[in-house]
């Protein structure tokens, strides 16, 4: 019913009116030295402002983790210039460190050399810095420095608002907007795992990353590097942002009201493992709570329905309030061969693929379903690449990799075909072009091309994401950046550290009370 009246919106407006995609990039990596690329034990560069209050440069769990957060663009180039321009003032302002290029990091020493992210003495601030302990304590540090994209996408109000009097006008526009979001996600959950298939680039990792016994997927090379011969992105699969505690949450994306309910209920509810967790380590409080999520942000989805929020509000209550604004894809790996780790290409690519799950239809899902999704992803993370991997349909039977993509195929190509009509390009048919022919292996994809590099260089897989991280590090610091935006990036670095001193400085309630009055939100 939805898909139809999208479809007859698009067919009877203008494309390049209801087709208006508008993005933002948020982009992680890890500060690590010049000189042997080991993480890097310094404090959030003071050129970088503070990573509490600044608008587009913070951190994420590591203090050596940076993120670089973009505005909205309706224009990929105007994304990936202002990324562009953060990673250059980056690599301008770091005299003897670099950022890493890969999702997976290079050579780890023990875990208590991954500092975790400070954020001040201010009450927020010191829920940022617990929060993390809490993960820490949780899962470990090394699993926290994996680095990734996140790519948040929405469609314009003409596309809900023409859509809505076409397939329901007696709806309002809010909740017509969240139930198409809803559908787009559940299409996404299916199907996702193409997306995996075709931007997955971190099918190996350095051996210290893994603390323990090797897991049976994976092989070693000279005792330095570990690698699953088909594999795609070990860092979305049982390597990366896992957790086994969560295994237990289904959590419903047919109604947003279903979706707001399970997160609040593992949010509130403690969980017998982490209330066994002391209540302060290493003089510090150890946890937000003892639910089996502290937060919303604990729940390791590869998409989130979004919206932005009010200061001190949790995300649950923004969606139940005004709906969902926007998506967050959180699957795509860092691509190394790019300097940004995202290129237009790949945007193109993501933005066709997010069309097409909102133009198809999108049946609710159940348990039965869930797990098919789940296996099919599961499979293609660690053994995508095999020629004679099997997928399963949603009855349960199984089919090869390339017969189950081909529906998928032709929704993207008639959502490409829309796309390059509303932008006057064929960048998204030249994407298209690109997929069929990774799948038919006649094209690279970028996981083989990190498995081929490697044992065409007899390189480890840190030395070849060095050389790689090196090169786009000298391109950087060589860019010239244009003098109203160094100074518009460096005044921004001294108003957001006036800004964290003046959140210091205002708070007038105990860190305990400011607790209290958070979580409340989640107790109505």
């Amino acid at each position: 019913m939805m898909a139809a009246a999208f479809r007859t919106a698009i067919t009877n407006g203008s494309p390049s009116d209801i087709l208006q995609v508008t993005r933002g990039i948020e982009k992680e990596g890890l500060r690590v030295s010049l000189s042997g690329h080991m993480l890097s034990q310094k404090s959030h560069p003071t050129p970088l402002g503070s990573a509490l209050t600044h608008n587009a440069i913070t951190t994420d769990y590591s203090e050596a983790l940076l993120e670089f957060i973009t505005g909205v663009h309706d224009t990929p180039a105007g994304a990936l210039n202002e990324l562009h321009q953060l990673h250059a003032y980056t690599a301008q302002s770091l005299p003897d460190e670099i950022i890493w290029g890969a999702s997976m990091p290079g050579e780890l020493g023990p875990e208590t050399e991954i500092p975790i992210a400070s954020y001040g003495s201010s009450n927020i601030g010191t829920m940022k810095r617990v929060y993390r302990n809490g993960l820490s304590a949780r899962y470990g540090r090394t699993m926290q420095v994996i680095a990734g994209i996140h790519y948040n996408f929405s469609l314009p109000n003409a596309f809900w608002e023409t859509s809505r009097r076409i397939g329901n006008p007696d709806c309002s526009l809010a909740n017509w907007r969240t139930q198409g979001y809803l559908a787009l996600i559940r299409n996404f959950q299916r199907n996702g795992w193409l997306l995996n298939f075709l931007t997955g680039s971190s099918p190996a990792l350095s051996r210290s990353f893994v603390r323990g016994e090797l897991p049976e997927h994976l092989q070693s090379i000279n005792n330095h590097t570990l690698y699953g011969e088909f594999a795609t992105s070990l860092r979305m699969g049982d390597l990366g942002y896992t957790s086994s505690a969560q295994d237990g949450l289904q959590i419903c994306y047919n109604q947003l009201e279903t979706y707001i309910e399970t997160l609040t209920k593992a949010i509130v509810t403690p969980h017998d493992d982490y209330c066994r967790l002391p209540h302060v380590t290493s003089g510090e409080r150890t946890q937000l709570n003892d639910g089996l999520l502290q937060i919303e942000n604990e729940f390791y989805s590869a998409i989130r329905p979004k919206r932005v929020t009010r200061s001190g509000e949790a995300p649950v209550r923004a969606l139940e309030e005004r709906g969902i604004e926007y998506v967050e894809v959180r699957c795509l790996d860092i691509n190394p061969f790019t300097p940004l780790g995202i290129n237009e290409e790949i945007i193109a690519l993501v933005d066709t693929f997010l069309l097409s799950c909102v133009l198809s239809d999108s049946p609710l899902c159940n348990a039965a379903t869930r797990n098919i999704d789940n296996t099919n992803t599961q499979r293609i993370l660690n053994f995508g690449r095999d020629p004679s991997l099997q997928l399963l349909t949603k009855d349960g039977r199984a089919i090869s990799r390339n017969e189950h993509a081909k529906p998928i195929l032709d929704a993207m190509q008639e959502a490409a075909g829309w796309l390059d009509s509303a932008t006057s390009t064929t960048r998204h048919s030249d994407a298209m072009i690109r997929a069929r022919g990774m799948l038919m292996d006649d094209v690279e994809t970028p996981s083989s091309r990190v498995l081929r590099e490697i044992f065409e260089q007899n390189i480890s897989y840190s030395g070849l994401m060095g050389r790689y991280a090196e090169e786009w590090h000298r391109q950087f610091d060589a860019h010239p950046m244009p003098s109203e935006i160094r100074t518009s990036l460096a005044d921004e670095a001294i108003a957001s550290l006036r800004r964290q001193r003046d959140i210091e400085s205002a708070d007038s309630v105990s860190f305990d009370a400011f607790l209290h009055e958070f979580y409340a939100q989640y107790r109505r």
